[in-house]
């Protein structure tokens, strides 16, 4: 049965909680009807109203909207939406589907939701999701802000939600073990290992049933609305306990001093290809969502996930910009890591655009000023904008710094100039644009491919778990088992692994750049193997806490590179210096094993670089040795005067404790020579002498 309402308003968008009552307003051009379902249960079968929206009383221009008295946070709704079905006019309305709202702020999934029953034929409300309304002013702070901490002073620390705290060892409360709250109670472990931000990856509402049959999708690269919190990651029961404890977590991990950044997915959705389920946007307006090829039946796929936003269309380029603007202005989050973010400088045709809007709204927008901004320059077509991506605040994800990295410290053939390179934050692929040296997020690992332990255990992948026959997944892994593949009990493969293990370490938090570790890199966690866990809800995907007493000596090791890359004396303090500006100013001096003779042939496997600090107080001298015998290296002359010679800060071929000390407990280092074994690197600290510099 109808019920009365008032016509509502078009803006704003999505449900608004006014005093009264409720505020409904999606955005659907080319449909015939609209009703506005509403829900007493997550899992009825049937609304306990139905508003049937008049296109004259109900829509301004091609916004249907209503207002509904007595409602508030908390209700659960729906849209069906009626129009003509015609793929080769990239129509796909289905008025059996109920769908969700896309600025819907909650979403509440049924314990029966199935990606096959909502992609049947028919009727499908009892199995689908809902959209929640939700009013997030009511929220208390606290006084809490974005912290807006300077990249030179940042630590990244990449970490699935539910993954960190899932399994039993890691001592979460039970109840909370996979949650918001659970990270909270983990916070103390951050804060102990040093690392000012974490990168969440993706916790938008996403399709878990978006994976093989027996599976669920594990990372959540799979989005299907871009404002409401993942409500499977909330210990809550509540609809609308997700949005509170995710800003719960917010303010806890501010109170500690470490930043939240959001690994966003705004380059494609759950919905698929054409034979994927309609859940939201291809039944609202799937020729304005959806990038299409010229048939207009076909989606196309840059993504490599079925579909592709189109996302300088206007209506999708708000859509992205207004989901933006609420993580930063109601949920307090400090950042955005940008999946695929080359997608985003695509037309509606797929070709690149050379100033692409939504891109350029990001950038120049005066409310993101100051918000973390970071690029995966490339997509699953081809385009790959390392070094070109545009804008000036944008930061990128280096692909080569990790690819030049792996293969140097291998001992691949023809690697040492680039690796040289990548020390230096890569001016050879960011210095022509005169900015930051934090441009380049320096990463060897992150959740896509090997775990730093299986970067240096295995020689090809072992996906056989995801059910696809070792098909999926990248063979381009550039990694080294050290002698055995998979886990070994000899203790030479082991002892070596350990060394490339810190080796890769080392690099990454003191290369030029902004550094970012994979959860559980510090305490060697495996993935067998497999370097492509998507579909791995399980202990493959985990942090297994149980390695923390087993191999204490890496995070032991991580934990002081990280104090060392922070202190004031030894940081890059000043935020506008440019990479040009700094290599400029900068002292430095390369070397191969004998002074002043660099090695940059193809079969170099060695490179040492001595390094004073901006302000002319400390000297640093790095050896690295990526050959397969020990090398002695010539050590540069450090003036005599009480006090001051080469002090050993780290060697990763010495056991823990002596690998890493603390700077202020360097033991002297005698000798015109160090000997470094294979495939292990050095660190020697001085002060330098008076009037140095």
């Amino acid at each position: 049965m109808n019920s009365p309402i008032d016509s509502g308003t078009s803006s704003p968008l999505g449900a608004t909680v006014f005093p009264g009552g409720v505020n409904f307003s999606i955005f659907s051009r080319d449909c015939t009807g609209v009703e506005l379902h509403l829900f007493d249960r997550v899992d009825d079968a049937r609304p306990s109203r139905t508003v049937t929206l008049h296109p004259k009383r109900n829509r301004t221009y091609h916004y249907w909207h209503t207002f509904v008295p007595g409602l508030g946070s908390g209700q659960l709704y729906g849209y069906r939406v009626a129009g003509p079905h015609d793929p080769r006019r990239g129509l796909r309305f289905d008025p059996y589907k109920l769908l969700i709202d896309p600025y819907g702020r909650a979403v509440a999934v049924p314990a029966g939701y199935s990606r096959r029953a909502v992609a049947e034929p028919g009727d499908n409300a009892a199995v689908a999701m809902k959209s929640v309304v939700a009013d997030p002013r009511g929220y208390d702070w606290e006084g809490d802000i974005p912290l807006k901490r300077p990249f030179s002073r940042t630590v990244i620390y990449e970490l699935h939600v539910a993954g960190f705290t899932r399994p039993p060892s890691s001592g979460v409360t039970e109840g909370k073990r996979g949650t918001y709250a659970g990270l909270v109670e983990k916070i103390p472990y951050l804060q102990e290992l040093g690392v000012t931000a974490i990168e969440l990856l993706p916790v938008f509402q996403f399709d878990a049933r978006d994976a093989p049959e027996g599976f669920d999708n594990y990372w959540g690269y799979s989005p299907i609305s871009f404002f409401a919190p993942h409500a499977a990651y909330s210990s809550r029961p509540d609809p609308l306990g997700p949005l509170d404890e995710f800003r719960d977590m917010v303010k806890a991990l501010h109170r500690a001093g470490i930043e939240v950044i959001l690994d966003v997915v705004f380059n494609h959705t759950a919905e698929g290809d054409d034979r994927g389920p309609t859940l939201c946007y291809r039944g609202l307006a799937n020729n304005f969502y959806y990038t299409l090829e010229p048939d207009g039946e076909t989606y196309a796929n840059y993504s490599g996930c079925g579909n592709t936003l189109n996302a300088n269309n206007p209506i999708v380029r708000r859509l992205i910009s207004d989901s933006i603007h609420y993580w930063v202005r109601e949920m307090h989050v400090d950042g955005f890591r940008f999946d695929l973010a080359s997608i985003l400088a695509r037309d509606e045709r797929g070709d690149l655009l050379e100033n692409p809007p939504l891109l350029w709204d990001i950038e120049t927008d005066p409310a993101l000023a100051g918000i973390k901004l970071i690029a995966e320059a490339w997509d699953a077509a081809g385009l790959y904008q390392v070094g070109s991506f545009i804008g000036d605040s944008w930061k990128e994800w280096n692909g080569k710094f990790r690819d030049d990295v792996r293969s140097f410290l291998r001992g691949d053939a023809g690697t040492v100039t680039r690796f040289a390179s990548r020390l230096l934050a890569s001016p050879d692929i960011y210095g022509h644009q005169e900015r930051e040296p934090e441009q380049s997020i320096n990463f060897v690992t992150c959740h896509d491919g090997f775990t730093l332990n299986d970067l240096v255990s295995y020689n090809r992948k072992h996906n056989e778990a995801n059910g696809e026959e070792n098909r999926d997944g990248t063979d381009l892994n550039l990694s080294w088992n050290c002698g055995g593949e998979g886990p070994s009990d000899d203790p030479a493969i082991e002892a070596l692994r350990n060394r490339q293990v810190k080796n890769f370490l080392t690099v990454t938090l003191l290369a030029l750049g902004a550094p970012m570790l994979l959860m559980g890199d510090e305490v060697r966690r495996t993935q067998w193997g497999n370097n492509n866990a998507y579909c791995q809800d399980n202990e493959t995907g985990w942090f297994d806490w149980g390695l923390l007493e087993q191999h204490s000596d890496v995070r032991r090791f991580v934990r002081l590179l990280i104090d060392a890359r922070l202190k004031r004396d030894l940081a890059v303090e000043d935020p506008d210096l440019t990479l040009n500006q700094l290599l400029r100013q900068a002292r430095l001096e390369w070397h191969g094993v004998r002074l002043g003779r660099p090695d940059w042939g193809d079969n170099s496997h060695s490179i040492a670089l001595t390094t004073w600090s901006l302000t002319g107080r400390f000297v640093f001298h790095l050896m690295v040795n990526a050959w397969r015998e020990s090398l002695a290296f010539e050590l540069p002359l450090v003036r005599k005067q009480p006090g001051v010679g080469w002090r050993r800060w780290l060697d990763t071929s010495l056991a823990s404790p002596a690998d890493i000390v603390p700077l202020d407990e360097t033991p002297a280092v005698e000798g015109k020579t160090y000997e470094l074994p294979p495939h292990s690197l050095a660190v020697m600290f001085a002060r330098a002498p008076a009037g140095a510099g």
